[in-house]
């Protein structure tokens, strides 16, 4: 069962692409180098704050915009354990499921969290725990599979083993 821990970094609704990761960047193509960018225009002193296993909590439609992958991967890059918001963008939930990055839809975590909560997810349970608040949520849970393929790190990696 995946079980992340970390501290919430809230940010708002509609939440795009160019503000995960600014369309300058577009030409690198290393994680890590995407990683340090991460957010940079929304927030400018966001990655030197943040510690990894945190999380990002957004609120409705998160990850709007572009289709472009750089957006979750940089997320993931940067240390962010996972996203939590009301609602994502449907391209964008593909695209952090297809690389390994959690992403829950909560709309109830999403209004009641806030900065500097800890979290505990649990996607096997369906619950977000915000031990700051003394709260839980309730979550869709991650079904054996889809906690597999995050703890894989993505689809190519689960079905690489799934192959061999």
């Amino acid at each position: 069962m995946l079980k992340i821990k970390g501290r919430a970094w809230k940010y708002g609704d509609n939440i795009n692409t160019d503000e995960i990761i600014p369309a300058r960047y577009l030409n690198m193509t290393e994680p890590e180098e995407l990683a340090k960018h991460c957010l940079e225009d929304l927030d400018k002193g966001f990655m030197p704050r943040i510690k990894t296993g945190d999380i990002l909590v957004g609120g409705k439609n998160f990850g709007c915009g572009s289709s472009r992958e750089h957006a979750p991967i940089c997320i993931k890059a940067s240390g962010l354990s996972c996203v939590i918001a009301a609602s994502f963008a449907r391209i964008f939930f593909r695209n952090a499921i297809n690389i390994g990055l959690p992403i829950i839809e909560s709309e109830k975590a999403s209004l009641r969290i806030r900065s500097g909560d800890e979290l505990e997810v649990l996607l096997g349970e369906g619950k977000v725990v915000n031990l700051t608040r003394g709260e839980e949520y309730e979550i869709t849970p991650y079904p054996a599979f889809m906690q597999e393929l995050i703890s894989s790190g993505g689809l190519m990696n689960y079905i690489k083993g799934a192959i061999l």
